[in-house]
């Protein structure tokens, strides 16, 4: 294999990677536990959180909230890095025992 070829095979990666890293970026991800469903983009950009309403929560509850709230961002940024291993990770095989 030359050089060139080489290169070229590298640049058509970069470019095969940017565009799903892209495309990830532009979804959203929801994150959920029982009270709370939190949304992020695929930057980890937090784009919204939502408190179930129908439930009435009292000043006692608002430790459990915050729980809520912690399991539905770990859930959502999970959903992010399944994602990105899901379309990029072919391209973390490639690499190997190159460096």
């Amino acid at each position: 294999m030359n050089m060139q070829n080489l290169m070229a095979q590298a640049q058509k990666m970069q470019k095969d990677i940017m565009q799903k890293k892209e495309e990830i970026n532009k979804k959203e991800f929801v994150g959920k536990s029982q009270l709370v469903e939190i949304k992020f983009n695929g930057n980890k950009e937090l784009i919204s959180i939502t408190i179930d309403k129908n439930n009435n929560i009292e000043k006692d509850d608002i430790v459990m909230l915050e729980d809520m709230i912690g399991i539905a961002i770990k859930d959502a940024l999970n959903k992010i890095d399944e994602e990105t291993e899901k379309a990029l990770g072919m391209y973390g095989q490639s690499f190997n025992g190159l460096f």
